[in-house]
């Protein structure tokens, strides 16, 4: 029988969690505990550190729930996801980059028509998304379903609001014959991460900005291209330079235009001041 040492103890392990039948699984879980082993040799990390971190793991996973995702705030907060993210789309240059998916996406939003509201009379400033949907080569693409979510005036989505069971402020839009989309909504306002879990209180003993600038979510899917998660960022806003998840990027930068009460995108009329911001996504293909 092989004694087990601080010397050996990494390498044993990282034996052990290499015999897992998948061979990714093995490559992925070797590599874990030797990373793991690692950093708790370079911290010289104490016993009271580790069952602290232990606690924090089971209190994460104890607030998340199905409208909450703990873990993955706790990823974009570390960078983590955002380098996931960076790693697994390089994308074309000229295509749309991506950028986080975030804590908040809920499936099985309704689909809304070109223009239709998914702000439902909420309080706030009209806006209106509008462009073209392209793929590399410049031509539309047709029937790519924009899945749209973003938070509200108060900096709330619907999965931290109790007892909100209807959509609220998401919705699928899908592109017409000649690429166009038309989203209606309400500008949305930056607003902090919630601090009420064990990732806010992690934060709260930094310097690290809590907030997120003003944004709204993307999920966009078409077939022949690969998905796309992005964002679209107002210009000006604040927190662009401080992200609390890193995920801005300055192609997403969009101005939001002011215009008078009159017609709309959509072909109807606002009786009163709106926004409107164009983008113009560009996919990149499987």
């Amino acid at each position: 029988m092989q004694l087990v040492t601080e010397d050996n103890i990494t390498e044993l392990a990282a034996q052990r969690w290499a015999s897992a039948h998948d061979p990714r699984t093995a490559e992925v879980m070797a590599a874990l505990v030797r990373h793991l082993h690692a950093f708790a040799r370079e911290v010289r990390l104490s016993e009271a550190e580790w069952m602290a971190a232990m606690r924090w793991l089971t209190e994460t996973g104890r607030i998340s729930n199905e409208k909450r995702e703990e873990f993955i705030l706790a990823s974009d907060v570390l960078g983590l996801s955002m380098l996931v993210v960076q790693m697994n789309h390089a994308f074309d240059p000229k295509a749309t980059p991506a950028t986080v998916l975030g804590p908040f996406h809920i499936d099985g939003s309704p689909e809304k028509e070109f223009g239709g509201d998914m702000s439902d009379g909420l309080p706030g400033t009209p806006l209106y998304l509008t462009g073209t949907v392209r793929g590399l080569d410049g031509f539309p693409v047709v029937g790519a379903v924009l899945d749209v979510w973003q938070a509200d005036e108060e900096g709330a989505y619907e999965s931290q609001i109790p007892d909100v069971d209807e959509a609220r402020l998401r919705a699928k839009y899908t592109s017409r014959a000649d690429g166009t989309y038309c989203v209606r909504t309400i500008a949305p306002k930056g607003y902090s991460i919630p601090m009420d879990g064990p990732v806010g209180e992690l934060v709260r003993g930094t310097d690290i900005s809590h907030f997120r600038p003003a944004h709204v979510h993307f999920l966009i899917n078409a077939a022949g291209y690969e998905p796309l998660i992005t964002h679209l960022f107002e210009e000006g806003a604040q927190y662009l330079d401080s992200d609390v998840v890193f995920g801005t990027k300055q192609e997403l930068v969009v101005a939001f235009e002011p215009r008078d009460p009159g017609p709309t995108p959509d072909g109807g009329e606002s009786a009163r001041p709106w926004l409107e911001a164009r983008y113009e996504f560009v996919l990149q293909p499987v």
